[in-house]
């Protein structure tokens, strides 16, 4: 059943995906070039309700945190995290997005999923020199929170609550996506003159 339910989800957020234009690399373009932010704002309402929801959940006991999951910092998640954003511009899509729109027939997607994969294997080929080098090992202690979660197995780099500042960030994204404008520079909605 989770399977199928997988499959339902995962189904649905590639609908909206490709609805509100994520699925165009010219509409990513436009994004990344800071000139278009209708997609922009939607990603910041995404991120902003579902840490708003999930942290809330969690304080409320309707989220179990045993589910929170937690990236470790390491010095190539960084790099890895540049190279994600500079071939995120250059392709027009990120890992998520290209399957999405190889999905709904774009052609240039499955080059883009292929070089995602010839890049995977390569990084797995040479694994073991990325491993010697230092650059997969953890700072700050590796995986830990911003603020200190109860219940959770994941250090707070802060004494502060971790579920509360994750709504204040959730709730601090919801306000940037609605006081964005839709267009920078000239090419916004023209408001008629009384």
């Amino acid at each position: 059943m989770s399977l199928v339910l997988a499959i339902v989800i995962g189904a649905a957020f590639g609908a909206v995906l490709d609805r509100i234009g994520a699925t165009s690399p010219n509409w990513i373009g436009k994004m990344l070039a800071l000139t278009n932010l209708h997609l922009m704002k939607t990603i910041l309402l995404a991120i902003g309700t579902g840490s708003v929801l999930m942290f809330a959940g969690q304080m409320a006991g309707l989220v179990d945190v045993g589910h929170m999951s937690v990236k470790a910092a390491y010095a190539g998640v960084f790099i890895g995290g540049l190279m994600l954003g500079a071939g995120w511009a250059a392709a027009g899509y990120c890992p998520g997005t290209g399957v999405c729109a190889a999905a709904s027939g774009r052609k240039d997607a499955w080059v883009f999923i292929a070089g995602g994969l010839l890049g995977a294997a390569a990084y797995m080929v040479t694994y073991p020199a990325w491993k010697a080098s230092g650059l997969l090992d953890n700072i700050a202690g590796g995986k830990v929170t911003l603020g200190t979660v109860p219940g959770s197995k994941f250090d707070g780099l802060m004494a502060m609550s971790g579920d509360l500042l994750g709504i204040i960030l959730g709730a601090a994204f919801i306000a940037i996506a609605f006081i964005l404008p839709e267009r920078i520079g000239g090419g916004g909605v023209a408001v008629a003159a009384e």
